[in-house]
């Protein structure tokens, strides 16, 4: 894994041994971040579901104002902090080692709005409604968050996605990335699947 564009190109991060994590790959992390192009700089980012920081470390490579890392395994914070580190990030990150869920309602409490929001969740485990009724409830985005979700093809949107707008959604192999924005009227929409 290596930073693809910005202040790091072209340096490798620390990765994972263990065969528990599963890092957004380059390719699909490079078809993220050419869809967000103008979407990142100044902007305040939130990595729900972490892993090794992989694209929170992209985000503050090109220009984020500041990334909060949310993760709660202990391998994976390990290699988040190493990363910010070797990259010389620190001072543009913070890294929550508690449960997502948790998180979310604590950036609330500390009155914390974000820009973009990663979420990566591990594949088929039903994270997808749970933390998606969170942020719905727990509002730390405004009018004009993008919410960015890595997930299984086989893994579809709830019906709670009824409160974001489905602008994009692109599909790699198994791995299928959609882009929601939120929306006022809280009606249905689509988007095709770009392959």
């Amino acid at each position: 894994m290596r930073i693809i564009s910005g202040t790091s190109k072209g340096r490798n991060l620390a990765t994972p041994k263990s065969q528990s994590l599963r890092p957004t790959s380059d390719r699909v992390k490079e078809s993220i971040f050419n869809i967000l192009r103008e979407e990142i700089e100044g902007r305040m980012v939130l990595d729900l579901f972490a892993g090794t920081g992989n694209l929170g470390i992209e985000a503050l490579s090109r220009g984020a104002k500041k990334v909060i890392f949310v993760e709660k395994g202990r391998h994976a914070l390990g290699l988040i902090q190493r990363n910010l580190t070797r990259f010389g990030l620190e001072e543009k990150s913070e890294i929550l080692p508690i449960d997502a869920h948790q998180a979310i309602g604590i950036l609330k409490l500390r009155g914390k709005f974000f820009d973009l929001i990663f979420m990566d969740p591990p594949y088929e485990k039903g994270l997808i409604e749970k933390t998606l009724t969170k942020l719905n409830s727990h509002q730390i985005y405004h009018r004009d968050s993008l919410l960015v979700i890595e997930h299984h093809r086989r893994e579809l949107l709830p019906p709670i996605i009824n409160r974001w707008n489905l602008i994009r959604q692109r599909q790699m192999g198994d791995t299928v990335i959609s882009f929601l924005t939120p929306r006022e009227d809280h009606g249905s929409s689509g988007a095709e699947i770009e392959s």
